[in-house]
């Protein structure tokens, strides 16, 4: 959740609440640390010019995903996207509650759990927070931090990095209705549902809007 970077092969975001897809080394699960008594993540979660040129690379990376689906199922209503939450136990309610509030909230791309997975989720201790990271091929994992998850909500967390999974950038300086404003407004704020404008964004990424949206550069 805190911030988003790109390097040659994978490109991280923390979710300041913040995001990509990738591959890294598996993090071992570690037991959750003694609830925060700083600020020290919440003060770090703020946008950046680095945090926008990461979530543009994150975009890239979706649309090719979106294209090579669409391309191998062009009838289908709704593009399937797979996950794996086996390295991620200590969260499993949470993953679960954001794949039912995606799937009930976008129709055309749905969120599956199973094998040959197009990404996978993670936890573990990271001081960046929690984040995405991708293979610029629209595959990776969100790695869930523990510390973060109990200074916000850890649905609003895992919902608001799943959604860098589905194409949406972070929009630190929005109000707490919005999903991706992440942690801007806030530990206070528990929203973990997107708002109109983003499951309408979601809608268009991944139904046909693919060439429009390299076009406009948006």
């Amino acid at each position: 959740m805190r911030h988003l970077r790109t390097a040659v092969a994978t490109a991280a975001a923390g979710l300041g609440l913040l995001a990509a897809l990738g591959t890294a080394p598996v993090v071992a699960a570690a037991p959750a640390p003694a609830a925060a008594s700083d600020s020290t993540t919440i003060a770090a979660y703020n946008g950046s010019g680095e945090n926008a040129a990461a979530n543009r690379a994150f975009l890239d990376a979706v649309m090719k995903s979106v294209a090579e689906k669409r391309a191998a199922n062009p009838g289908a209503l709704a593009v399937t996207v797979t996950y794996n939450a086996s390295s991620a136990p200590s969260f499993r309610s949470q993953i679960a509650r954001s794949t039912q509030i995606w799937n009930s909230s976008v129709t055309n791309v749905r969120l599956q759990e199973g094998s040959r997975a197009d990404f996978t989720y993670r936890e573990g201790n990271d001081s960046r927070g929690s984040y995405a990271s991708t293979d610029g091929h629209g595959r990776g994992y969100i790695f869930l931090d523990y510390r973060q998850n109990q200074q916000y909500d850890s649905v609003r967390v895992t919902t608001h990095e799943t959604g860098h999974v589905l194409g949406l950038p972070d929009t630190y300086s929005g109000p707490c209705s919005q999903l991706m404003s992440g942690g801007g407004p806030g530990p206070s704020c528990r929203n973990a549902n997107p708002d109109a404008n983003e499951r309408a964004r979601v809608n268009q990424l991944w139904r046909n809007g693919l060439a429009a949206l390299a076009r406009s550069g948006s």
